[in-house]
This record gives structure tokens, C-alpha cells and sequence, in this order.
């Protein structure tokens, strides 16, 4: 499955420039830049809840390293 990178995830990603950046899917611009990535997640997990998207960490190396469905889940868990 192809990853999604639409309007309906966001992203914490690492800034060239120092710190992190959560930023929506397809946007160029951050929502919000973050000293630390703990406070990055925090603030993105509280907007991705919020806007009911997807959400997803990535490490310092750009691929993703945990995602979280806080909305249209595709695959969600049976039972």
C-alpha cells in the first residue's frame, strides 16, 4: 500500500535547521515547530486527534517510525 502523505495525516519531522516540525500532509509550511521531538509529538498527537487524521512519526533519517489513526483508519483492528 502506498504511503499517504494527503490532507488527512500529519507528520513530525525532523527540521534541517534544528528541532521538529509537525506539519499536515501536502503542506509545505509547518503547523508548528518544536525544540524537542517529545514536544512535537505532544502538540501534533493534540491537532491529528483534534482534525481526526492520521498521524505519523519519523525519525531523524525521514521514514516513518510509528503512526497512529486518530480518524479513517483503512486497516482498522477486528474485534
Amino acid at each position: 500500500m502506498a504511503k499517504k502523505h494527503g490532507p488527512d495525516t500529519h507528520h513530525i519531522v525532523h527540521n534541517p535547521a534544528g528541532g521538529w516540525d509537525v506539519k499536515r500532509g501536502g503542506s509545505e509550511r509547518a503547523s508548528s515547530h518544536h525544540e524537542t521531538k517529545r514536544e512535537a509529538i505532544d502538540e501534533g498527537r493534540i491537532v491529528s486527534r483534534n482534525q481526526g487524521t492520521e498521524f505519523r512519526i519519523h525519525n531523524l533519517d525521514g521514514r516513518i517510525g510509528q503512526s497512529d489513526s486518530h480518524g479513517h483508519d483503512p486497516n482498522p483492528p477486528k474485534g
